[in-house]
């Protein structure tokens, strides 16, 4: 698969949730597709590749805090960072891949300059706090006027722009095209059961 069809594939929701039987039948995402994306999800887990230790940790914490943890698992049960890691490595171009590094460098960033301390050092509230002013502003630039792109450049730009734009998009990604997301919390099968093909007809309702 190229680099182009895989972000056809991950414009095609905004969100993912709405990975749908309807969309599974229109091919959107079908099977060998779904499985190529939970590539990260694989067992045993995979060590991240461009990711640091540190970098993994604050990944997989910011992770959590968009998706937690409920009845079922959350984003880190899900090991969405290491489906982050599989995204950056593989699929990134370096500028990308740079600017995703950068953009995770800036949240200790604000965090040092807000709290005094590394994300991973400040209180959940803190972390929250951070994330949802991160978001507010991603929000706000998404209403801004933007320049006509054809379908295919939109597309191409999956991993460009605002920092966190990007961070929550791969995050809801990894997480409902994980095995855990698809089947524990949209309850959906990715191949059926089985197959009915054809039934007896009533033949009172002919």
């Amino acid at each position: 698969m190229h680099r182009r069809e895989l972000f056809r594939i991950l414009g095609a929701g905004a969100v993912v949730p709405a990975l749908a039987p309807n969309v599974l039948a229109a091919n959107v995402l079908a099977p060998d597709v779904l499985a190529m994306l939970r590539e990260a999800q694989a067992t045993p887990s995979r060590a991240p590749k461009t990711l640091s230790p540190k970098q993994d940790e604050l990944v997989t914490t910011m992770a959590e805090l968009i998706i937690p943890q409920t009845s079922t698992p959350g984003a880190k049960g899900a090991r969405v960072n290491e489906f982050i890691d599989v995204i950056l490595t593989d699929w990134a171009t370096e500028d990308e891949r740079k600017a995703f590094l950068a953009g995770l460098q800036g949240v200790d960033d604000n965090c040092t300059q807000l709290y005094g301390k590394t994300f991973l050092e400040c209180t959940p509230a803190q972390q929250e706090s951070l994330l949802r002013a991160l978001d507010e502003v991603w929000v706000a630039e998404e209403y801004l006027p933007k320049p006509h792109m054809t379908g295919y450049q939109r597309r191409d730009q999956q991993l460009q722009g605002n920092f966190f734009g990007v961070f929550k998009r791969l995050t809801l990604h990894g997480y409902y095209t994980s095995e855990v997301g698809f089947t524990k919390e949209l309850k959906l099968e990715i191949i059926p059961g089985a197959f009915h093909g054809c039934v007896p007809l009533d033949a009172s309702k002919t």
